[in-house]
């Protein structure tokens, strides 16, 4: 690399591209018709999630999950799978097309349900681990899930609205048997995890799924204080895969380097598991592309960065990241200097604004690392664009350029195409955008539109070379710590409390999570109410991680345009003076 860094880039964005994707090449593209539309695909994608689950068993016993004192091989997981695949399918009644739904923190029993409703052609619908009781309930029951498998924690937040969901079945994993309730233990439906090796050796029946099966649910955020459900196809998933591959494969091009030829010998790719799995990131970006690849995952129990840095050194991790924010704390963590992290040698993240500094800090503790981030959506089935290795460092402030299979462009309110340079909102089209939203046929039409276009609601520029620079978001929502927040859910959470005249929530900047939530709230006359008990209020009706760190209260009105629509820009300046604020 060092030869080549005098003539770096050896070649544009463009002709990379037009390199890797050539006829015979492994990312060779086609056009194809996805829902009416004529839309460039790769021609080598994988056809399936089952096909993919099918040839992993290929790494035998190499080791797949590491969790804690837990060792998981390839073979074993296979197996596990397998069996859960059966339960679902004989003892519970999953057929192709059925939802079932997965509530749980990153346990090994998360690939193995993901891969088993896979293997048999159902519909994974992975909830926000974090969420209520209401709010896991409205996912489990807007889904349609026939069968919900928790871990002990869920089982508890979700016992009082079992008889409402209705289920074929419910599964507990890692739960005590005098917890358990209605529910069924896993491991007596399919074995305990030092058994899973002596399982049957068979496959389970082909369930005859096509690219544009449906094969997961998503939920994200909504600005009616409802979420939605993402329904991403076969297709949309393993696009991202190749989208993945590929990006490394540029960063060899722009250099003038060929890329290597994959070898099935190699040492291979050990990833710590930062993220939840109940996100795309950590879904399709991490746990699919490394059980494709032969890679062993390294899952931390709860995230910390002094744990973070001893699983690194323990496990000879060679790629880590997450979102910024966990980036930032390992590089500051008081542990860093006696930690051994020279096996890292990617470190990678997006999902939430991050500070062009992060780049500089990486280089300065990580000399032979070489960064990377990305623009994604839960509707793009994660990666859109991505900036890598010498891109990123020369445009830190950029997510990098689409992937080639996308189209991405910048738009004004009428949805005309505006030149290079000019800031407007992202659409975007490609293969890896979701069929739509669950159930939701008006929300869908509002954000995919005429020509398979998706309205991304985040306001871009692009610059001359095709890199995408995120400046805002035109949806209401805040970002900590990769956790979408949508202002409107919390503002109607504050409004119920009865001494709340007025409320506008907006994001109080924060060096490692990117945001917090914030709120300015005026107090309705003759009412008292103090922010402790505000903040209370809102911890009832809503996930911890919502409820905003800092509510000033004013007796004034809020400041508001001649159409009586808050000034939210004033407000955020207001807010700054938070920053850093802790909440007591």
């Amino acid at each position: 690399m060092a030869d080549n860094a005098a003539k770096w880039p050896a070649m544009t964005i463009e002709e990379a591209h037009a390199f890797l994707t050539a006829p015979g090449s492994p990312f060779e593209m086609e056009t194809v018709d996805i829902r009416g539309n004529k839309i460039r695909t790769y021609k080598n994608t994988p056809p399936s999630l089952r096909a993919i689950f099918d040839l992993g068993r290929a790494w035998g016993e190499r080791e797949f999950i590491v969790y804690e004192d837990e060792r998981l091989t390839y073979e074993s997981h296979y197996r596990a799978a397998t069996a859960f695949g059966r339960v679902l399918s004989e003892k519970y009644g999953v057929k192709k097309g059925d939802r079932v739904a997965l509530i749980m923190r990153n346990f090994p029993e998360w690939s193995i349900v993901f891969w088993a409703v896979a293997a048999i052609g159902g519909v994974i619908v992975p909830l926000n681990a974090w969420g209520t009781g209401p709010e896991l309930e409205y996912g489990v029951s807007d889904s349609g899930s026939k069968v919900l498998i928790v871990d002990h924690e869920r089982l508890d937040r979700i016992r009082p609205h079992l008889k409402a969901l209705g289920l074929d079945g419910l599964v507990a994993v890692r739960t005590p048997a005098d917890e358990l309730g209605v529910a069924e233990a896993f491991e007596t439906l399919v074995a305990k995890p030092q058994d899973y090796a002596k399982l049957p050796d068979d496959t389970l029946p082909d369930p005859g799924v096509h690219p544009d099966d449906d094969a997961t649910i998503f939920y994200t955020s909504g600005t009616t204080g409802k979420p939605k459900g993402a329904l991403g196809t076969q297709r949309n998933i393993c696009t991202n895969l190749m989208n993945a591959l590929l990006g490394g494969a540029r960063a060899f091009m722009r250099r003038g380097e060929i890329p290597p030829a994959p070898d099935p010998a190699a040492p291979p790719r050990i990833t710590l598991l930062s993220v939840p799995l109940f996100h795309v990131t950590g879904c399709h970006s991490i746990l699919v592309s490394t059980y494709a690849g032969g890679g062993k995952l390294i899952i931390i129990h709860k995230w910390n960065p002094e744990k973070a840095l001893e699983l690194i050194e323990r496990e000879r991790v060679t790629a880590f990241g997450g979102v910024p924010a966990m980036v930032w704390q390992v590089l500051e963590s008081p542990d860093f200097q006696t930690r051994d992290t020279s096996s890292v040698e990617s470190i990678g993240y997006g999902g939430a604004p991050s500070a062009p500094d992060l780049v500089a800090r990486i280089k300065q503790q990580f000399p032979k690392v070489q960064p990377s981030n990305g623009y994604g959506l839960t509707e793009t089935s994660a990666i859109t664009t991505q900036n890598l290795s010498e891109d990123y460092i020369a445009k830190p402030d950029s997510a990098g350029p689409a992937v080639p299979v996308c189209d991405i462009k910048v738009v004004d309110e009428k949805g005309n195409e505006l030149p290079r340079g000019q800031v407007g909102e992202l659409w975007i089209r490609g293969p890896n955008i979701v069929k739509g939203y669950w159930n939701k046929p008006e929300a869908t039409a509002a954000a995919i539109t005429e020509g398979g276009w998706f309205h991304s609601g985040d306001l871009v520029r692009i610059d001359d070379e095709g890199f995408a620079y995120i400046l805002d978001r035109a949806k209401d929502m805040l970002i900590r710590g990769g956790e979408n927040i949508y202002c409107v859910e919390v503002e109607d959470a504050l409004y119920a409390h009865p001494a709340v005249m007025d409320a506008a929530v907006v994001a109080i900047p924060h060096k490692v999570l990117g945001e917090e939530v914030g709120a300015v709230v005026q107090v309705a006359p003759g009412k008292q109410v103090s922010e402790e008990e505000l903040r209370a209020h809102v911890g009832k009706l809503l996930a911890a991680f919502k409820v905003p760190i800092k509510i000033e209260l004013r007796h004034e009105p809020l400041p508001r345009n001649p159409n009586g629509k808050i000034l939210k820009t004033v407000l955020r300046e207001d807010m700054k003076k938070y920053e850093g604020y802790r909440a007591a």
